[in-house]
């Protein structure tokens, strides 16, 4: 099981779907999973602090183990088949272990709420991870941006350069 994080969540331009990115711990190798929207926004909003008047469905969930005093020690996405990610929630429950199937986006806006670690096993961050590459722009001295430099500050932001009706 490898340590990840929420390191961001992206829209997707041609989709209503969003993605969100996992990080492992201490490197630079990415998981991108694909999610709903509404997922989406129920991992965003905590992250932001957006206190809604009612409980949204992932906080009625945190309440509901916080009531019933169970405890979420982790999520694990364990699987991925047919491009599709499989996640579990591992529960304490009174001294007991259980173990609930779910998406990983709901495992992760629940994780997220209670502070719960998400775990990737290996042999999925081995066949869906992303190592970015080095970046291979070449190094520009500061005097041949120069001329740009000089451009953009020649410009006028607040007038459009056309006109409108």
């Amino acid at each position: 099981m490898i340590e990840m994080t929420v390191d961001a969540l992206q829209m997707s331009l041609v989709s209503p779907h969003r993605v969100v990115i996992l990080r492992e711990v201490d490197t630079e190798r990415y998981l991108p999973i694909w999610i709903g929207p509404c997922e989406a926004e129920a991992i965003v909003m905590h992250l932001n602090r957006v206190e809604m008047p009612r409980p949204m469905t992932h906080d009625l969930l945190t309440d509901i183990l916080e009531r019933l005093q169970a405890r979420l020690n982790y999520v694990y996405i364990n699987a991925l088949t047919d491009s599709t990610f499989f996640a579990e929630l591992s529960l304490d429950v009174n001294g007991r272990k259980v173990v609930i199937d779910s998406r990983p986006s709901d495992a992760i806006a629940i994780a997220v709420r209670t502070g719960a670690t998400v775990y990737v096993a290996e042999e999925v961050l081995e066949e869906a991870g992303v190592v970015p590459e080095p970046d291979l722009t070449m190094e520009t001295e500061d005097s041949e941006l120069d001329i740009f430099r000089d451009f953009l500050n020649t410009l006028n932001l607040d007038t459009p350069p056309y006109e409108t009706a």
